[in-house]
């Protein structure tokens, strides 16, 4: 056990050293601080750029072993001098041999690279995911899930791959180019001239290429991301989308998004094939001028012939790493954007969050008060809540009730402090929600709220989410309590049952059944129930409602809902109206008021027959 806490402990502090990397260099450009953060894997990083270095320098000796077997092969045809055999074949195995370390050197360069990279991403996918569990609900109302997720996949691994696209082959290319120019310039200038003709115009074309890519990359990321976005949509409605035979208007839609995205794909392809056919004739127009003065050279005495096939064979191998400017340009280029748009995501501010010197919330009598609360969204002309008052003690049920758009569903967000109130106080004994720790608030307010959502797994583990290590009978009693034992057990694998995504595989009423049960696990000391019941037939609602009182003898419980039978044996009940609470007081004493309460009591229980035939009658 000492060695399992021991381990778990120092994970956790990995992650947040991780984390608190990822934060640092704020203010900076993205090129810096993906560079500093991928250089903290400091020995992966000497290892690739050693590796790198070491490589290169075997390659640039190739073209100077090869030419010098061609000399020594020339003698032995021509003067069959001793030991010129003994020399080929000693060139020979040292070529052989410094191809074989070559390529060592390579593959030590290549995985340490990508070694560096998927640490990178493992790190920044832990930072990106710990970012959205902290992002507020405003920041998800504003923002869709596709374009996170696109950030998440295609922005991330743009920033990922910065250092093996971008940093090593800095350091890759500027030893071939720059230590092989000036091999080729001490061995003859002209054919170094010759030799290098084709490298401004390839890393010219090369460079444009590849930002007229990044450009058209920037865009194309766009387009993905309205093409996840549909295609999330659709699945996520699928059943709708089913219901009101729509598929042929969701291919249409799909169609249209894929269509742009192709576009862009194929204008990129003509961009790339394009540049590509200029650098490759470049190339072999400076090796045909290289063959023709170089074979000058060779007729007239000056030059042997393994120097020129030095010089070709240093152009052949110089060829790639000359087109890979583009790709290093290219490198930063995507990783400049992509780490952009990555890093305002993670230097979002986090509306909510801890107070410094924030305290565990206390509770002693479980005392929930409203004090003249006013709360706006984002972006909203008028307040949702203006001035609600009230207050709740503990073993008390407060009813809200209300026409759509009153501020009913808000009120309830406001509690755990999923958005912070505009003006006023919201206090749990005395205790301001905004000045104790988030997540103590969280597990004193338990919310079931209108979407049940349920996740991929079995039937216990949805129920005992909120409290993992809840005991089996804990858990059996929270589903009988929400009217779901009988069922579970009815089923072939009871509680080790793997519902569908999003709890497709049960009905509305049941999916709203586990969602209660998964609250009452965790006996928060206030408990709010957001139109928790609608899907659930009266008969198992007053069922639900008995097991509720008794639990929630000791807690405060709040019940919003439009179905007033759901919540008229509340101690006191809120009428909202507009933001405002319009009417207070218990069932009885809301009926014998004769307002709004009362016309929205006898719209639901008077036959329809009775209410038309009065309006006609007025």
């Amino acid at each position: 056990m000492i060695t399992l806490k021991a381990g778990r402990d120092r994970s956790r502090g990995d992650a947040n050293a991780h984390l608190a990397a990822i934060h640092a260099g704020k203010g900076q450009t993205p090129i810096l601080r993906i560079t500093l953060f991928s250089l903290r894997h400091y020995w992966q990083v000497a290892f690739a750029l050693g590796g790198a270095v070491v490589a290169s320098v075997l390659q640039l000796l190739i073209p100077r072993l090869l030419g010098q077997a061609v000399d020594q092969a020339q003698n032995i045809l021509s003067t069959a001098a001793e030991g010129a055999e003994q020399a080929l074949l000693w060139t020979a195995m040292t070529l052989l041999g410094v191809s074989v370390a070559r390529g060592f050197f390579t593959l030590i360069q290549n995985y340490f690279s990508e070694s560096v990279g998927h640490h990178v991403g493992y790190e920044l996918r832990l930072g990106f995911y710990d970012k959205v569990q902290k992002l507020s609900y405003s920041y998800h109302d504003r923002v869709h899930s596709g374009d996170l997720i696109t950030l998440g996949l295609l922005d991330l691994d743009g920033v990922r791959m910065f250092f093996s696209t971008g940093l090593v082959r800095v350091v890759l290319l500027t030893v071939l180019i720059g230590v092989g120019a000036y091999m080729l310039f001490t061995t003859d200038a002209l054919l170094a001239v010759l030799a290098l003709s084709f490298v401004p115009f390839v890393a010219w074309r090369s460079s444009a290429a590849q930002l007229a890519l990044r450009a058209t990359w920037y865009v194309l990321q766009e387009k993905l991301s309205i093409l996840t976005r549909v295609m999330d949509e659709n699945l996520s409605g699928i059943r709708v989308v089913r219901a009101f035979a729509g598929q042929k208007f969701e291919l249409a839609k799909f169609d249209r998004a894929s269509k742009a995205a192709l576009e862009l794909a194929h204008r990129r392809v003509i961009v790339r094939v394009s540049n590509t056919s200029m650098m490759t004739f470049s190339f072999f127009a400076a090796m045909g001028l290289v063959l023709w003065v170089g074979g000058n050279k060779v007729i007239d005495g000056e030059m042997t012939i393994g120097t020129l096939a030095s010089f070709l064979t240093f152009m052949t191998i110089l060829q790639m790493p000359v087109r890979q400017l583009g790709m290093m340009v290219n490198g930063f280029a995507r990783a400049s954007t992509c780490g952009e748009r990555f890093y305002a995501f993670i230097d979002e501010p986090i509306e909510i969050e801890d107070r410094p010197g924030a305290k565990p919330l206390e509770l002693s009598k479980g005392v929930l008060r409203f004090e003249d609360v006013r709360f706006t969204y984002p972006g909203a002309n008028h307040p949702t809540l203006d001035g609600v008052s009230f207050e709740a003690k503990a073993g008390e049920t407060i009813g809200i009730v209300g026409a759509p758009g009153s501020g009913k569903s808000t009120l309830a967000h406001l509690i755990p402090r999923f958005y912070d109130i505009s003006d006023g106080r919201i206090t749990i004994d005395g205790q301001d929600i905004r000045d104790v720790t988030v997540q103590s608030l969280r597990r004193k307010v338990g919310v079931v709220q209108q979407d049940s959502f349920l996740f991929t797994t079995t039937i216990e583990n949805n129920i005992a989410y909120g409290n993992p290590w809840a005991k089996e009978t804990k858990i059996e009693k929270a589903a009988e309590s929400a009217q779901l034992h009988n069922y579970i057990i009815g089923l072939p694998a009871e509680y080790d049952t793997v519902v569908g995504e999003r709890g497709v595989s049960l009905s509305g009423g049941q999916r709203q059944r586990l969602a209660i049960a998964r609250a009452l696990v965790t006996r928060p000391a206030v408990l709010v129930f957001d139109d928790s019941t609608a899907a659930i037939d009266a008969g198992t609602e007053h069922r639900i409602r008995s097991a509720i009182k008794r639990f929630a003898s000791d807690r405060v419980t709040i019940i919003i809902a439009h179905r007033l039978s759901s919540l008229m044996h509340a101690d006191r009940i809120l009428f909202l109206d507009s933001g405002k609470i319009a009417e207070e007081g218990s069932h009885e004493e809301l009926l014998a008021l004769g307002g709004r309460y009362k016309a929205l009591y006898d719209l639901q229980t008077r036959p329809t027959e009775d209410l038309e035939s009065e309006g006609a009658a007025q």
